[in-house]
């Protein structure tokens, strides 16, 4: 199975596009497994999003131009984006606050919203300083279930990226574990998949079980998902959660 979601699934009118991935491909879910929600925010300097709360959401905040300053219920405050990222695990109880930094630079990323393996966990707020910004030609895994990453879901969930730089290819890394469903977003660039399918920015495809080989037609920045829709999550999380 593999099925191609466009840009045109992004809900929103301002400058966050809200994709619900299920949405394209179930008549019962918003989410595929554990991918509850993803954003694509392109925020202008110096706006503030106000504090704001989360309830049994499991928040990745993949930023790569712009900062912003976070703080949050936990006591935290500290400048993300670029090489620093962060997981904001919700819980039962959560609030935060962002601050657009800069005069001119646009904040642009990703807000991946996964959903937890349970309810009402307790609060945790992770912080990721990557080497490099881009990690090119080789895909690098970002979080998963294990405790050897620095981000860990509680639910079974593994994110990688790479910037594919142009007329380069790769192969989807070996699955974590079997029967996974896995979700290929463009967030930069454009890639061709399997020599038929195009894939422009905020596009993607979800697949299970099919061979998937890459060539990126420009320097293209990717995210790749994996869920395993069997396993144990939380479905009712306040932006992770079905929304049916």
């Amino acid at each position: 199975m593999i099925q191609k979601i466009n840009s045109s699934q992004f809900l929103g009118h301002g400058p966050i596009k809200i994709l619900y991935p299920g949405s394209a491909v179930s008549s019962t879910d918003t989410g595929i497994g554990s991918i509850g929600r993803i954003d694509h925010p392109e925020i202008n300097s110096n706006t503030v999003i106000k504090m704001h709360p989360h309830i049994n959401d499991e928040i990745l905040s993949y930023f790569r131009t712009g900062e912003a300053e976070h703080s949050d219920s936990e006591g935290f405050v500290k400048v993300i984006g670029g090489k620093t990222l962060m997981l904001m695990k919700a819980g039962k109880s959560f609030f935060h606050e962002e601050k657009i930094m800069g005069q001119q630079q646009t904040m642009e990323g990703l807000q991946i919203f996964i959903r937890p393996g349970k309810k009402d966990l307790n609060p945790e707020v992770v912080f990721l300083e990557l080497e490099d910004l881009h990690s090119e030609n080789s895909w690098r895994i970002i979080g998963s279930p294990n405790p050897e990453t620095e981000f860990q879901f509680s639910s079974q969930t593994w994110i990688y990226d790479i910037k594919l730089l142009k007329g380069s290819t790769s192969e989807i890394p070996q699955l974590p574990k079997e029967n996974l469903t896995a979700l290929l977003y463009v967030f930069q660039g454009a890639v061709q998949v399997n020599s038929t399918i195009e894939l422009n920015k905020k596009e993607c495809i979800v697949f299970k079980e099919e061979p998937v080989s890459i060539k990126a037609s420009q320097d293209a920045e990717l995210v790749l998902f994996f869920t395993d829709e069997q396993g144990e999550i939380f479905k009712g999380g306040m932006y992770s959660g079905n929304q049916m």
